[in-house]
């Protein structure tokens, strides 16, 4: 099992990964036109920027009204929130730090084995996603968000990133004989 500073790191990682997706679902910079009177199209509304840095923002009344690229994104970046919530909360559980399944070590650590697992399965849907876009902001933060989610998830899955004390020390393998303690020395 990884150590809990290991877990720790992977766990806040998920967490600014998660925030970033959420924050790019909600932003409207998915798709930018024009040149002096710019408008920009998200996920869940429309905004026309006149010359005057006036700004007149309307949501999507219909699903019907929406393209293709728009509503599959819109879907898969919900699932992909609610996955990494799924995972925030199967990775407490199973993060060495908590008292959750104390008593069972192995079970504890496929719990955040699992979790971190869902957490890379959650930021590379945000990441594919989002690829087929052009670069607009919204584009970058989530982006971010699925390479920080899929970190994260990485380090909470990996089981053996270190050693255990035990296997460390050089006796413990059988290089240097176990020292007599009733042996006379001079």
């Amino acid at each position: 099992m990884a150590s809990s500073g290991l877990q720790l790191l992977g766990f806040f990682l998920t967490l600014v990964g998660l925030a970033a997706t959420l924050g790019a679902t909600l932003m409207v910079e998915w798709k930018k036109e024009g040149k002096t009177n710019y408008i920009y199209e998200g996920l869940w509304a429309s905004c026309h920027e006149s010359g005057h840095d006036t700004v007149s923002c309307e949501y999507h009344d219909s699903v019907l009204e929406l393209h293709v690229e728009f509503l599959v994104t819109r879907v898969v970046m919900l699932l992909s929130i609610l996955l990494s919530s799924v995972a925030l909360l199967i990775s407490i559980v199973g993060m060495k730090c908590t008292h959750f399944m104390d008593g069972r070590p192995k079970g504890k650590s496929a719990t955040a084995m699992a979790g971190g697992i869902l957490f890379m399965i959650a930021g590379l849907m945000t990441i594919s996603v989002t690829s087929c876009f052009e670069f607009g902001i919204a584009v970058y933060v989530s982006w971010a968000g699925g390479i920080l989610t899929m970190a994260g998830g990485a380090l909470l899955s990996c089981r053996r990133c270190w050693r255990t004390r035990d296997s460390e020390s050089i006796s413990g393998n059988g290089l240097f004989p176990a020292s007599n303690q009733n042996s006379n020395y001079v």
